[in-house]
């Protein structure tokens, strides 16, 4: 699965540009698509009207997201995330706790669905979605800065945005990072999907990609969804055969990351390399 940014927002009329988003159809408003789709199928200036919650008169929130993104640039360059509000009685603050108590971590607030989260008081939709925006947007802000940058002068940033990308998937997912000569992110792919335990990689189909992008090196990595960091003889195995097959291209394999919750292994770091 492309890391890019395709989803455009839905284009609209002269008209259409002076309604509210509650006037706009349920399919196209930027909330309900996420929460019927998921953060990564929202533009950057969806996620963003979905933070903001509110325009300004004559604008709604997508319009104030196309210029805030307009202004600073980027996402990297916009502000961080909180609740914003509490509830009637208590501060946000409160239900940030209240939150934390339901849910024992910041994670596992984070990887809760809707309906599981909304079963706390106060924090209904609209705030579950700002949080899954703010999550998405993260990653894409880390995705930009491995695109302007060396990706091996900050490894810890590169082990940031492989756990936002694949560490609460319930399934294991082999992912890929394209660089170029210089290491900087030209695309990131999930490649293939399995299940709880084992996913099918063809090592045939990561060098066509590779070609395809242009790739002068990459960076492989994996989710272990059982929460156990380590690398198996099958997984070592992998690599070394993914090794041989970009090498024939003369395309390095600079580093393999095994994500399992908090932890992840880097088969650079362990020599297996």
């Amino acid at each position: 699965m492309p890391m890019t940014d395709p989803t455009p927002v839905p284009a609209r009329g002269p008209a259409r540009a002076q309604m509210p988003i509650n006037g706009w159809p349920a399919t196209d408003r930027p909330r309900e698509r996420l929460l019927a789709h998921g953060a990564t199928a929202l533009s950057d200036a969806e996620l963003l009207a979905v933070f903001l919650r509110t325009g300004i008169r004559g604008s709604t929130a997508v319009d104030l997201a196309r210029t805030c993104l307009g202004h600073f640039g980027s996402v990297r360059e916009l502000l961080a995330v909180f609740l914003r509000t509490g509830i009637r009685g208590s501060t946000a603050v409160d239900l940030a706790r209240a939150c934390l108590g339901h849910f024992g971590s910041v994670r596992e607030l984070l990887a809760a669905g809707c309906d599981e989260a909304c079963a706390v008081s106060g924090l209904g939709p609209a705030k579950w979605a700002s949080m899954q925006a703010a999550v998405e947007l993260t990653r894409r802000s880390l995705a930009e800065q491995m695109r302007v940058r060396d990706a091996l002068s900050s490894p810890a940033s590169v082990r940031q945005f492989l756990a936002l990308w694949l560490r609460e998937r319930p399934y294991e997912a082999f992912a890929a990072l394209f660089l170029d000569s210089q290491n900087r992110l030209l695309a990131a792919d999930e490649l293939f999907r399995g299940t709880l335990s084992q996913t099918a990689v063809y090592p045939r189909e990561v060098a066509r990609r590779a070609l395809q992008v242009n790739a002068a090196g990459v960076i492989f990595a994996h989710n272990h969804p059982s929460g156990v960091a380590q690398a198996s003889p099958a997984d070592r195995a992998l690599t070394l055969a993914l090794k041989s097959a970009l090498g024939q291209l003369d395309i390095p394999v600079l580093d393999h990351l095994i994500v399992a919750g908090n932890q992840s292994v880097s088969f650079a770091e362990r020599g297996w390399l």
